[in-house]
This record gives structure tokens, sequence and C-alpha cells, in this order.
């Protein structure tokens, strides 16, 4: 019965409490919002993509490294680079469900061979990356890094025009 009056009563001073003091909302999801409002660039979800793909790499590098003369010092930043790998794996995992597939790749209209064929392919390049992450986060081995982002580049090939393609390219092929 005290649990109950405590909770009431605190329910009521939340409720009586100015606005201002009130906790603030939890931010906002980090996904788009699914609705066709055009603002959301595809050549930036490539870069963000790419970027995910830069710190995958360096946290690879820092695990290795921290690994190596594993001292109860180290654990702390074993782990959090550790935790940052993943992070960015499932923000690449992430990326491609609710962005890629949910809103940009189309299934054609009509049923020619072509348009099949590319629309089948753009599927498949996305699988690909989103296995290739998913290796991201169960190892270090920097392969699954670069196959990720060729595959993401082989993608921007079927997607983007070659002025597009020139931007990234510029940015991201080596």
């Amino acid at each position: 019965m005290k649990t109950v009056l405590g909770l009431a009563a605190l329910t009521a001073c939340a409720l009586a409490a100015e606005p201002s003091t009130l906790p603030a909302a939890p931010p906002p999801a980090a996904f788009h919002c699914q609705v066709p409002c055009g603002i959301y660039g595809d050549r930036m979800r490539v870069d963000m993509h790419m970027e995910d793909a830069a710190t995958i790499v360096k946290a690879m590098i820092q695990i290795g490294e921290l690994s190596q003369g594993h001292e109860h010092g180290n654990t702390n930043q074993l782990v959090r680079w550790t935790v940052t790998k993943e992070q960015h794996a499932q923000a690449i995992q992430d990326r491609v469900a609710s962005y890629w597939l949910a809103q940009r790749i189309k299934a054609p209209t009509d049923d020619s061979t072509e348009s099949q064929a590319k629309y089948h392919r753009q599927l498949a390049l996305m699988h690909g990356i989103t296995v290739a992450a998913m290796k991201c986060k169960q190892t270090t081995e920097a392969s699954h890094v670069q196959r990720l982002r060729e595959l993401m580049l082989e993608f921007s090939a079927t997607y983007f025009s070659e002025e597009d393609l020139e931007h990234i390219r510029g940015h991201h092929a080596k």
C-alpha cells in the first residue's frame, strides 16, 4: 500500500510540475521518416556507409593493438572499440534496410529483362553489404570491410548517374 501511495504522490508531483522541470523527451529516432519529402540525399548515404566502414577499420586496428598487450588497463578501451565497431556495422545494416531497401530500390514497373536484372542485382548487392557488415561485427578481419566498400561502389554503379558516380569515386574509390 505504501508503494501505491508513493507512486500516486510522485505522479501528482509530476503532473503539477512546470513543463520546464520535466525530463526532456527522448531524442528522435536516427532513421529517415519514410515519407517522400525529397530532403535526404542518396550520395550522402553512400558517404555515411563509407565513413562507417572507415570507423570499423580503425576499431579493428585498435582492437588488434590493444589485444597484443592485453593488460588490465586496456580492457576498457578494448571494450569501447569493440562496441564502436559493432555500432557502425549495425548502422550500415539499419541504413540498408530502412533507407535503401524500404525506400530507394524500387521493383520494376515493367517486365523487361533489363529492369528485372537491375532490380535483382541491386537487391543482391544490398544483401551482400548487410552480410559484410554482419561479418565485420563477428571478426576483426579487414577483408570484410574491404568487401563492404567494394559492394557499395558496385551498387553505386547500378544506381547513380555518371555525375554522381564521379563524386563517389573521387571520394571513395581506391
